[in-house]
């Protein structure tokens, strides 16, 4: 058992993306500081309950900060101020008896608030799926070493694929960019042999969603690398950069 702290919660309070939201108070005490971030606002719920009020609404599932769906913003930081760590994986041993918790959701016109600090990412999913799909027919599932990939791209591939598009690269940028998120999914099929023949139409397509879904460009200020939670590198930008300006100029011929 960790040590007991309390805390005053500031959290945003919207019932759907048209209503008007604003922050409500609560006073919340002997909290554990061994609980998880998410464990902590179950504690706060149940007291809402018990006073027959609307609990808060937040996104979760695995908990194990693999899924990506949990994510809000704390005191201005996207999954809080613990580097390299999603939501659901920040305890509670980082704040101090006394402290102001600010909680919000996820800030951008391409993630419409659902309620309370749960937002629709739906954007990501279209993306995704403007990126395609690969079609060699492979068969049955090959050994291993059958298809030969250089360790170097291989491993820039493994680094991206670590994405879980959670969002928080956009809830970081200042421009709302989903930038990182784009270049992660693109960089982790078009480093691979199998990702080849659609290299160009993948990058191609899934830019031009990302922008009709209305999230804004990248100005390189890096607090997407800085707040995202499995560290991907903007160097996946810069690549996709290159690999987008090659397809539109081939589509142009």
């Amino acid at each position: 058992m960790g040590k007991k702290i309390t805390l005053t919660l500031r959290v945003w309070r919207q019932q759907n993306s048209q209503a008007e939201g604003q922050f409500a108070t609560y006073k919340v005490t002997d909290i554990d500081t061994d609980m998880s971030f998410l464990e902590m606002l179950d504690v706060v719920n149940a007291g809402i309950e018990l006073q027959s009020g609307d609990p808060i609404a937040f996104d979760h599932d695995c908990r194990e900060g693999i899924c990506g769906m949990c994510g809000a913003v704390v005191n201005g930081q996207a999954h809080g101020p613990d580097r390299g760590t999603t939501l659901c994986q920040l305890h509670m041993r980082h704040f101090s008896d006394g402290d102001t918790l600010v909680i919000e959701p996820f800030r951008s016109r391409a993630f419409p608030v659902v309620k309370d600090i749960a937002v629709d990412r739906g954007a990501f999913d279209r993306v995704i799926q403007a990126g395609g799909y690969v079609s060699v027919r492979t068969g049955q599932a090959p050994d291993a070493h059958a298809v030969p990939i250089a360790k170097e791209a291989a491993d820039k591939a493994f680094d991206a694929a670590a994405c879980i598009g959670c969002g928080a690269c956009v809830a970081a940028c200042p421009n709302a960019s989903a930038m990182l998120f784009v270049s992660a999914k693109v960089s982790h099929l078009n480093l691979l042999p199998q990702g080849q023949p659609q290299k160009d139409s993948r990058v191609f397509n899934m830019v031009n969603q990302m922008d009709s879904e209305g999230f804004g460009n990248c100005s390189n200020e890096y607090e997407c690398e800085a707040a995202c939670p499995k560290e991907i590198s903007v160097q996946n930008i810069a690549r996709m950069n290159r690999q987008y300006l090659k397809a539109a100029i081939k589509n142009e011929g």
